[in-house]
């Protein structure tokens, strides 16, 4: 019992150091916020985010643009924002047609726009199909930010803002990404007061 006692004290300690480096590095604090007001100014503008990822980056990006949709800390109008995760039909024809490398820059291809803000989550930062979609929202002038952790992978050279968690742990990277998109969202909640 002592050993799982240590198991889980190692594991809110290790949680608590990656934040405590973030907290440490104005330089990415500042991409953060800059990110940030990107996807405030493509709201204002009338425009959407869509979000992708793999396996539980896929859930994180549902449930980001759900609230994103619905609401966070107070009742407001709607927000368009689509994760590219969720709708089987399209998951598995574009798989079937043209490869699960191309999953999401298909969708990007269709229904993205320029102004739009596409969100690319890998913890490696090396998902093919996540690079494929950036580096199409290059030619399409969407606003692209990559949530990863260590080095950003291949990521780090495609996004406009590639925001890395100071991590390779999965789990502490993943955990992360919920902090950064907590204040994406509370960044736009005052944008809309």
């Amino acid at each position: 019992m002592e050993n799982l006692n240590s198991y889980i004290k190692g594991h809110f300690t290790d949680s608590i150091l990656v934040k405590e480096q973030i907290l440490k590095d104005e330089n990415l604090i500042t991409l953060i916020k800059n990110a940030s007001l990107e996807v405030i100014k493509a709201y204002k503008n009338g425009n959407k985010t869509l979000l992708a990822g793999n396996g539980g980056s896929a859930a994180d990006a549902q449930h980001i643009a759900g609230e994103f949709v619905s609401r966070f800390y107070f009742d407001r109008p709607g927000i368009a924002s689509i994760a590219l995760t969720t709708d089987t039909s399209i998951l598995t024809a574009i798989g079937n047609d043209y490869g699960y490398e191309n999953l999401f820059a298909r969708q990007v291809q269709a229904q993205g726009v320029k102004g739009d803000v596409f969100i690319g989550i890998s913890t490696s930062g090396n998902s093919k199909n996540i690079l494929k979609a950036l580096e199409l929202c290059k030619q399409k002038e969407i606003i692209s930010i990559g949530l990863s952790g260590a080095n950003g992978g291949a990521m780090n050279e495609l996004c406009d803002y590639c925001i890395k968690v100071p991590s390779t742990c999965t789990p502490r990277i993943r955990s992360s990404y919920f902090d950064r998109a907590y204040y994406l969202r509370y960044c736009r909640r005052r944008a809309f007061r």
